[in-house]
């Protein structure tokens, strides 16, 4: 294991200075500083360092453009590299070849293979789940959800089925959106995004496609009978709609509430909680512009029958996999949102209160673009730096 060689401290002493007197994270000038916040608190929350000195150390290197991580119950981690391999990473930082038995990715462009994640009764039953750019002919792809069964060697995969196939295929091989989280209820919650292209993007809005949508389903596939389109007026699976390219996504332990996060264009990267049949707008409304500066659809951000985020960034931040930390490494931290960030090579960390963002704070500046993040057994903090010569990070406490 390779130490960077320095450590970080970072600093608060909580409960001595009102989160209100504190100042905003530096994250430079908005984009679409006309589209004012529907309420206050919905972007640039005070800034809340920690007190705490931390260490960030190369837990295992040597990875391709890593994606996904989950944490078996061992203590060993699996971790997905977009081209197309699994691999069990062991309690040392040892990276084993790849696992066999998956199907075949699209790997181009942000399509391959994407998250992974253990089943609830992976102690009983050794089923781990994943999502993928599914090839789906004439250069169309597709995300998709599978499970199988992981060997007790960790070394092939059996029983493996698709549980969610998106639809229509695109030729677009952006956007796929693609984690998967479990309600604990015995459904998945899977995410999905718009793939980009101006013709397919209005799809978000079309509930006859899984387009820019959050899904639920149950762990075989089918389709909960409770689901706000099971009897009709959209596609069975949908749970809600107006969604960009949702690539975070985590439960909030105590309340079981799905909360996600979502890429905007140029700025409105969006934190919700996603309501059962809600429309979030896009690409209708936004608070970003597109990267020519041009408006997004109406040029508004608030329009009646669309939520409202709970939270969003102008300039973007590119959010990606996140967690409700709850470990005991780091106590300071537990109930709090840590989210993996892309363009702001960073660790962002949100404080919560009564359902809002009360607090922010950027974590671990430059180290490289964050693609998801999982929480050890012992409550330390594992990264994915997204590269060709990408590797997974260990953050502890000094």
């Amino acid at each position: 294991m390779k130490r960077w060689g320095f450590v970080l401290r970072l600093f608060l002493v909580p409960g001595l200075v009102p989160v209100a007197a504190l100042a905003q994270v530096d994250q430079g000038a908005r984009n679409a500083p006309w589209l004012t916040p529907a309420f206050a608190g919905q972007t640039r929350a005070p800034e809340a360092p920690s007190r705490i000195s931390v260490r960030v150390e190369d837990f295992a290197t040597g990875l391709e453009f890593p994606w996904g991580i989950a944490a078996l119950p061992d203590g060993r981690f699996l971790v997905t590299e977009r081209p197309g391999r699994l691999r069990l990473i062991a309690r040392d930082g040892t990276i084993g070849p790849p696992i066999r038995g998956l199907p075949e990715v699209y790997a181009a462009r942000q399509g391959g293979l994407l998250d992974v994640a253990i089943g609830p009764d992976f102690a009983r039953d050794r089923v781990i789940f994943w999502t993928y750019a599914k090839p789906m002919g004439w250069g169309r792809s597709a995300t998709a959800a599978a499970r199988g069964v992981l060997s007790e060697d960790g070394s092939h995969l059996t029983e493996v089925q698709d549980i969610f196939v998106q639809e229509p295929p695109s030729r677009s091989a952006r956007h796929y959106g693609a984690r998967i989280v479990f309600d604990g209820k015995g459904h998945a919650f899977i995410t999905t995004g718009e793939r980009a292209t101006a013709g397919e993007r209005v799809l978000a809005q079309d509930l006859s496609t899984t387009y820019g949508k959050v899904l639920r389903i149950g762990l075989d596939g089918s389709i909960p009978a409770d689901n706000p389109f099971a009897g009709g007026g959209g596609i069975a699976t949908i749970w809600s709609s107006g969604h960009r390219n949702v690539q975070g996504a985590a439960i909030e332990p105590g309340s079981g509430r799905l909360w996600t996060v979502e890429h905007g264009p140029a700025g409105g990267d969006e934190l919700n909680r996603p309501e059962p049949g809600a429309n979030y707008g896009w690409p209708v409304i936004s608070y970003g512009v597109d990267y020519n500066g041009s408006a997004i659809g109406e040029g508004i951000a608030a329009k009646d029958g669309m939520a409202q985020p709970v939270y969003f960034w102008d300039p973007a931040i590119a959010p990606s996999g996140m967690v409700f930390y709850s470990g005991r490494m780091f106590p300071e931290w537990r109930g709090n949102l840590l989210i993996a960030s892309l363009k702001g090579e960073a660790l962002v960390r949100l404080v919560l209160q009564g359902g809002r963002v009360a607090a922010e704070e950027h974590l671990l500046r430059d180290a490289g673009r964050l693609r998801d993040v999982e929480v050890a057994a012992d409550g330390a903090l594992l990264l994915l730096v997204d590269a060709a010569d990408g590797r997974v990070l260990r953050l502890t406490r000094q």
